[in-house]
């Protein structure tokens, strides 16, 4: 073993080395590594390696030692002067340390591996594949292999890599920075998979700011922990989903019925700690599960990474990175791809309003307001506490439209259900006066994110046929699922809040008062083809003491479950795609919590059963018959016979799709009164069958019906030539599809 001497002098001034081993140098690069003499002779060799006793430099090629390094300062600072040495050469550190000798490569010797021109689109707001270029990527140079850092952060004074393979020690790996782009970069061969790291980020002003993730990041620790994750075999999963991609098409012709999930509790190890289903098991019995209940697409509640269990996702740090909670980014391809090889959709809710203020995250994440605006009145959420992202800064929007594209391109996702539109549309909104900033024009609009989603939709749309980009979206905003180039913003659906809203408001009633609020349930088709719309009874109905939704029901049991069989009914004769959340098919009692999994037990009594194949049943009649899907954005395909029934609180309509012999009939009862030989007008002869009766004793109703199917008589009502002569039964809805019809068309 060599003795360790006392330190020589170095050739650096003496500001410079103390900056060096203080971690305050903010251009490592021009100092480490191999560089020209500053007296002209030779070249100068020179290594920070707090962990070393001596140092000597090796040539890459023939293992020859080229020189010994001397140590210049007890901190680890190695230098050498290579006086006949006239040119560079690969070469490594050979170190002796006190467990032995290795050799280790030294970042410092390699040139830059990204320019400014690589960001050219990321700089302009236009980039769709930043993460191709930003965040950690395995690469081989001159034939070492390693990782490459890149990390955006114009207004940084410095940037250095903290992790577990350079025993978290900022002053190790310092990057490079490219001025005109702000991205700052660092080759660090012999990085492990796994690996854990941050971002140590020294602020213009001198303040060093809390470790940062990579925004970037694939992968991260499971919270409470805050490290970004390195991935070298991401991409080395196989899909099986290529005739699922082939055959995806637009939706607006095709049935849509989305069984929302929340992937931390549809279900719990209860034995093992209450833990969450990891990907794989979500995958062996939810896409079973779904596939028996009839639904066309699973819809997840967000999974990029986030710290706090309790925002269930919608306070995201880690917006590229599947949470670890359930497992690894390919065993998130792998529930995607199963789900397509059986048939099944995936949408993601994505959340590209806001983000949480916690330090490791975005929030002033190079000393200044880089993600966020710096002024509260547009950069702070007050209902949230959140931070809201800067959509008139371009970087921002390649992020943003990048990490859209990266969900649709990485994961195969079927659509993107974007939170909180509202929020976004409006700078006043949830502000009072005084406490937002007016656009250009002196208005409410947020022009900013308006561009903004307007251009997420158009690149999404254009690169990813078929896929659905629905908005959750609550005011009258025009045209929000109309085109782009028609004056909208451009998604393909909206989620139908004023429906939901009026019908709860209604089955919530006593029957008994429904009659004086009959418009709650029809108000809905005043502006039915304004939108493309999704019928959507989301987890924010289930929550926050709002109740289940069997509590929302009045009346007694018995009457909670048939006014719940009956809505559940009229919400799928109704035109728009159908959402409905986790436990409310089988008509969960107990309001949604996210620590623990639904109360699959209640599935031993015979009402919840009942509800759950009532769900299946009309799941398979909607999928079956193109009248319920294939006009739900148009109203070519639906008709009132019977709106104005006030005292009896029935409703009547007609649905058909493009055969228009194909006619269905839909009537709701929501009172508990039977109506026997009741006179409903049709425009067809013919047999209709009753294919749904909500009041079946299958599904836990009295059996009340029309024991198969009714005869249309030649007899005018409704304004139509033929009239069917049905029984109501009581709190149910009915539907009879025209079987054998002389058409009038």
């Amino acid at each position: 073993m060599r003795a360790v001497g006392k330190p020589l002098r170095p050739l650096l001034d003496p500001l410079q080395v103390e900056a060096l081993v203080t971690g305050q140098h903010t251009d490592s690069f021009a100092v480490l590594g191999l560089h020209q003499h500053p007296g002209g002779k030779g070249l100068v060799a020179r290594a920070l390696l707090p962990w070393a006793r001596t140092v000597a430099m090796v040539d890459c090629a023939s293992g020859q030692v080229l020189g010994d390094l001397r140590r210049v300062h007890p901190a680890g600072l190695f230098e050498c002067v290579l006086e006949s040495m006239p040119q560079r050469v690969p070469y490594r550190w050979r170190v002796e340390t006190d467990a032995g000798v290795v050799e280790v490569e030294d970042p410092y010797r390699f040139a830059p591996l990204v320019t400014d021109q690589d960001f050219y689109y990321f700089c302009e707001g236009t980039e769709e594949f930043a993460y191709r270029r930003l965040g950690a990527h395995p690469r081989t140079v001159e034939g070492v292999d390693g990782v490459l850092f890149t990390v955006w952060a114009p207004s940084a004074r410095r940037v250095a890599i903290v992790a577990d393979f350079n025993g978290w020690d900022a002053r190790q790996h310092v990057l490079r920075r490219h001025p005109a782009s702000g991205v700052w970069e660092i080759f660090i061969p012999g990085v492990v998979d796994q690996a854990l790291y941050k971002y140590q980020v020294l602020a213009a002003d001198g303040t060093l700011l809390p470790l940062k993730a990579d925004p970037f990041a694939h992968s991260m620790q499971h919270p409470p922990e805050t490290a970004s994750r390195v991935l070298l075999r991401e991409g080395q999963y196989t899909w099986g989903d290529s005739a699922w991609m082939a055959a995806r098409t637009a939706q607006q012709q095709r049935p849509v019925a989305i069984y929302e999930v929340h992937a931390g509790s549809w279900r719990r190890r209860q034995q093992e700690g209450n833990r969450y289903l990891s990907y794989l098991e979500l995958a062996d019995e939810l896409i079973p599960y779904v596939l028996e209940l009839g639904f066309t697409h699973i819809q997840l509640m967000p999974i990029s990474e986030f710290p706090f269990d309790g925002s269930w996702g919608y306070q995201p740090v880690g917006l590229y990175a599947p949470s670890i909670r359930f497992g690894t980014p390919n065993e998130f391809r792998c529930l995607v791809d199963r789900c397509h090889q059986h048939g099944l959709g995936v949408l993601l809710d994505w959340v590209p309003g806001h983000f949480p203020t916690d330090p490791h995250g975005l929030g002033r994440f190079d000393g200044t307001a880089l993600y966020e605006h710096d002024d509260p009145r547009k950069g702070f959420h007050p209902d949230w506490n959140t931070l809201i992202y800067n959509y008139g800064r371009r970087e921002v929007l390649s992020f943003l439209l990048s990490n859209a594209n990266y969900w649709l391109e990485e994961y195969h996702l079927d659509g993107l259900r974007v939170d909180a539109v509202a929020s976004m549309l409006y700078l006043d909104y949830s502000r009072k006066s005084g406490e937002w900033l007016p656009n250009e024009h002196g208005g409410r609009e947020n022009l900013e994110a308006i561009r903004f989603l307007q251009l997420v939709n158009q690149r999404v749309h254009a690169r990813h046929p078929g896929v659905m980009m629905v908005a959750e979206e609550s005011t009258a905003w025009p045209g929000v699922s109309r085109p782009v180039h028609d004056g909208g913003l451009g998604f393909g659906f909206k989620w139908n809040m004023g429906w939901m809203n009026d019908s709860l408001h209604y089955m919530a009633r006593d029957p008994i008062h429904r009659r004086y609020h009959h418009d709650e349930l029809t108000f809905s088709m005043v502006y039915a083809w304004d939108e493309n719309f999704v019928l959507c009874l989301s987890h924010d109905e289930v929550v926050h003491g709002k109740g289940a939704l069997l509590d929302k029901m009045p009346g007694d049991e018995w009457q909670q479950f048939a006014n719940l069989r009956a809505y559940l009914g009229f919400m799928w004769g109704h035109p728009g795609k159908k959402l409905l959340f986790m436990g409310c098919e089988f008509a969960q009692r107990r309001e949604w919590n996210h620590d623990r999994g639904l109360d699959w037990e209640l599935l031993g009594q015979a009402p919840h059963r009942g509800m759950q194949r009532l769900v299946a049943d009309l799941n398979a009649l909607y999928r079956s018959l193109p009248a319920l899907y294939e006009k739900d954005c148009e109203p070519g395909g639906f008709q009132w016979l019977q709106a104005d029934r006030r005292s009896l609180s029935v409703y009547a309509w007609l649905r058909w799709g493009h055969d228009h012999s194909r006619r269905l009939l839909v009537v709701s009862n929501l009172t508990p009164q039977v109506h026997r030989r009741y006179r409903v007008g049709v425009p067809s002869p013919g047999w209709y069958r009753e294919c749904i009766n909500t009041d079946a004793h299958e599904y836990g109703g009295s059996g009340q019906g029309n024991l198969g199917g009714v005869e249309a008589v030649a007899d005018a009502c409704d304004g139509h030539p033929w009239t069917l002569t049905l029984t109501l039964p009581p709190l149910a809805t009915i539907m009879l599809l025209l079987d054998d019809a002389e058409s009038d068309r």
